[in-house]
């Protein structure tokens, strides 16, 4: 007599079953990076040995109440997923005659699709044999864009309104002893974490670090505090970030002790180092400009890479530089273009906007004028250097609680081609550079309300996924008439 395998497993003491062959693996259930306003039965996606795989809740699928998932059932497929359930029973085979199909013997429950039934051993036990396909294809909507692996490489730039910013520099700034250094943004290439090993190089002075490994390369990695002429700090604070700068064809690591904010500095604001003063600069650091910002209370020093070092210590870079294969420049030609990122969190979640699309990143303003009539997750409207800025709660617009303490709280000012909104975000963390081959496209299994998502960063050495967002995308057709309502009064001044 013919026999069929089958997993079973529970979902709310209810028991369930699939054949055993649409399985792949069992496994412990995986940390989730969440999709914002994903529909119920989408938890979110996951890492499974370096591959993004979307992660569906079967309570979710049949609308029962959450509760917290053990086991994530990997399902066999032309587009991977995982389902999440309670946990798993056992392997069992079953009799082809055993197993009722029925429609009038099934007596599935209200939200189920099954496709059999059978008793498990003598028992008065029946596990429903679901129909995982079917609950999928009614809870998600199929994507109507297309996906490709390079869809995001065009899109961040398309969303971004031309010329937007030709008359202001946008800067990246850091902290370093307690002072707001800066460089322009066009000669940064990444932020990233501190290392947390590096080799020392013998014979270097107290600004050489040394070298880590970065992107199938070597970093020289320098001092900050040492460039300047600080004292070096006695203790970590785990906050420490290195800006990855290049210096002609090398590119160099500077360790500060942390990233302050990326912004927009009007030309007007930015005045060159008196004469006096600049003669007068010791030490292998030279600033080269001071921003001044918020009425002359935030004071910002300007760097330039290529004056930061003397000619022995350029020296000890092109020999650290020397390292690197030389093939390493065609190889990323050949992985596509790079993008920048601006990474941000939301509670325990990391997203990312196009670096194109971010104007600035700022503090939240303690003033904010709240506009009635408005959804709730439009804080107001700010006055930002003349112009009204219409400002969003991302975690209220994201479905998420209040922060408990909001000193963190930052502003990314984001301009698409219609539109300009600030973003009210946990924190902004990093800048984030990455080849157009290492953005995945988005899960398949997001739909049309989640469409915001345009691809995935699967960080696979540092366990995390980051979501890069669409501009766009990230206001409702209603959400963006509120905006334009909002902004037609200060288009209308002469």
């Amino acid at each position: 007599m013919a026999t069929r395998r089958f997993l079973t497993f529970r979902v709310e003491n209810r028991l369930y079953a699939l054949p055993a062959e649409e399985v792949t693996e069992v496994i412990l259930m995986p940390a989730l990076a969440r999709v914002p306003h994903a529909p119920k039965g989408l938890l979110g996606v996951a890492n499974l040995r370096g591959a993004v795989l979307p992660v569906a809740g079967l309570r979710g699928l049949l609308d029962l109440t959450d509760a917290p998932a053990t086991r994530a059932l990997v399902l066999d497929g032309a587009a991977p997923v995982a389902l999440a359930v309670d946990s798993v029973e056992a392997l069992v085979t079953i009799a082809d005659d055993r197993i009722e199909t029925r429609p009038a013997e099934l007596a599935a429950r209200p939200g189920e699709t099954l496709r059999g039934a059978f008793a498990v051993g003598d028992s008065d036990t029946v596990a429903s044999i679901v129909d995982v396909a079917a609950l999928i294809a009614a809870a998600f909507i199929a994507q109507d864009r297309p996906r490709h692996r390079h869809a995001v490489s065009a899109a961040g730039r398309s969303q971004t309104a031309p010329g937007a910013n030709d008359e202001r520099r946008r800067l990246v700034s850091f902290e370093v002893a307690g002072q707001e250094f800066a460089l322009d943004l066009g000669s940064v290439q990444e932020i990233i974490d501190a290392p947390a090993g590096r080799a020392t190089l013998p014979a270097s002075d107290g600004a050489v670090l040394g070298v880590a490994s970065f992107r199938g390369s070597l970093l020289p990695l320098l001092s900050l505090r040492g460039l300047l002429g600080f004292a070096e700090s006695t203790q970590s604070t785990g906050r420490e970030k290195v800006v990855v700068a290049r210096i002609g064809p090398a590119l160099v690591g500077l360790m500060a002790d942390r990233m302050r904010t990326l912004f927009a500095a009007d030309a007007d604001s930015i005045e060159e180092v008196p004469p006096v003063l600049a003669a007068r600069i010791g030490g292998e650091a030279r600033v080269t400009a001071i921003y001044r910002g918020e009425g002359g209370r935030r004071l910002v020093s300007l760097l330039e890479p290529r004056t930061l070092f003397k000619e022995e210590v350029m020296q000890r870079l092109g020999a650290a530089r020397s390292a690197v294969p030389a093939s390493s420049d065609e190889t990323q030609q050949e992985r596509g273009e790079e993008r920048q990122f601006v990474v941000f969190r939301l509670a325990d979640d990391e997203f990312a906007l196009p670096i194109e699309a971010v104007n600035e990143v700022a503090r939240v303003p303690e003033q904010i004028t709240r506009v009635p009539k408005t959804p709730k997750f439009l804080e107001g409207v700010i006055n930002l250097r003349g112009e009204v800025l219409p400002v969003v709660d991302q975690r209220r617009r994201f479905d998420l609680p209040a922060m408990a303490d909001s000193r963190a709280r930052r502003l990314l000012v984001v301009r698409t081609a219609q539109h300009r909104a600030g973003l009210i975000v946990d924190s902004v963390s990093e800048v984030m550079r990455c080849l157009a081959d290492e953005i995945e496209p988005a899960p398949s299994l997001t739909g049309e309300k989640v469409r915001l998502v345009q691809g995935v960063v699967n960080l696979d050495g540092a366990g995390r996924i980051v979501l890069i967002l669409d501009p766009a995308e990230l206001l409702t057709r209603a959400e963006r008439g509120l905006l334009d309502a909002l902004e037609k009064p200060e288009k209308a001044r002469p």
